[in-house]
């Protein structure tokens, strides 16, 4: 039997609830949020992407978490949003790579998830305009933010060589108007840390 293998390329942006930079990206291993605790969403679109020869390309997901203090030490409450326009076969292959059973990012935060709330397949909408990005689920989130431009040529700041899961280079970003709503969690990260980059995972 042929081994298992997947790809995933787009873009993604997130935004939680720590004030501009987060000293988890800056300062690296234990860092605890600047508010004790993270809520943090993350939101994908996938441009070209592929599980075992099913095609991925052109859906979205969405990862929420709470951590209840440095994230490294665990205890993450997690949640996933699948697109609903994947079929049967799409919608197993994203909610096996988001499990983290077949190995990438995944299985790193979801070996620190104690409390996983589980897949939902909704409606999400994402939105990439240049420097702004936004991603709406009806009734559970609206995350928008904004690169953060400084200097002369007015570019969005980036950090480079980061350990974060995503990649390594991150545009600096700033939520514009950030809630969610699902799982007994309620956020407003509204002017708070964001980031956003092209992403490109596969396994093995």
């Amino acid at each position: 039997m042929a081994e298992e293998s997947w790809r995933l390329k787009g873009e993604y942006f997130e935004n939680c609830n720590c004030e501009i930079l987060c000293p988890c990206i800056v300062l690296g291993g234990p860092a605890v949020p600047t508010e004790g605790h993270c809520d943090v969403g993350f939101a994908f679109h996938i441009t070209e992407g592929e599980f075992s020869g099913v095609s991925l390309n052109g859906l979205n997901f969405v990862v929420a978490a709470y951590t209840p203090g440095i994230m490294g030490e665990g205890n993450w409450t997690t949640a996933a949003y699948i697109d609903e326009r994947a079929n049967p076969e799409q919608r197993e292959a994203l909610a096996r790579i988001l499990s983290g059973e077949v190995g990438g990012p995944a299985e790193r935060w979801m070996r620190l998830t104690s409390d996983f709330k589980g897949t939902a397949y909704c409606p999400i909408t994402y939105e990439s305009n240049g420097r702004t990005k936004r991603v709406v689920i009806p009734e559970v989130m609206d995350f928008a933010v904004e690169g953060i431009s400084a200097g002369r040529n007015r570019e969005v700041m980036r950090l480079e060589n980061t350990g974060h899961p995503v990649n390594s280079s991150l545009a600096l970003a700033r939520g514009t108007a950030s809630t969610y709503t699902d799982h007994g969690m309620t956020w407003d990260n509204t002017g708070k840390n964001g980031h956003y980059s092209q992403f490109n995972w596969s396994w093995p």
